[in-house]
């Protein structure tokens, strides 16, 4: 079960939660630039996205923050490395996210 089985329309958002023990809170962000961010403790994450957003920006929110739980990025033995690597993390997921959406792309076109 992957972020690939949501997009391709095989599984539910609920289902690919409840896989990855999962859940996701909006809240009131009053920075733009802060669109969602993922948290990680004891084999929970809690995505949180900010609720001033469009409905679109959301989704496509969500999609990254998933997409940094499905690549690993919050189980870093060193949270302190992590900090230092924020932006390559950020660059991975985006990228992913681009790689799955050109994959699907292809499997329709066949």
């Amino acid at each position: 079960m992957n972020i690939k089985n949501l997009l391709l329309g095989n599984i539910t958002l609920e289902e690919l939660l409840n896989y990855y023990n999962a859940s996701i809170k909006y809240i009131d962000c009053i920075y733009k630039e802060i669109r969602g961010f993922v948290d990680y403790y004891r084999g929970y994450y809690i995505i949180y996205i900010n609720s001033n957003m469009s409905y679109y920006k959301k989704k496509k929110t969500i999609l990254h923050e998933l997409a940094h739980i499905e690549r690993n990025h919050l189980c870093q033995a060193d949270n302190d490395l992590f900090a230092f690597c924020i932006d390559k993390y950020e660059d991975e997921a985006s990228k992913y996210l681009t790689r799955l959406k050109q994959e699907i792309v292809l499997i329709e076109n066949v």
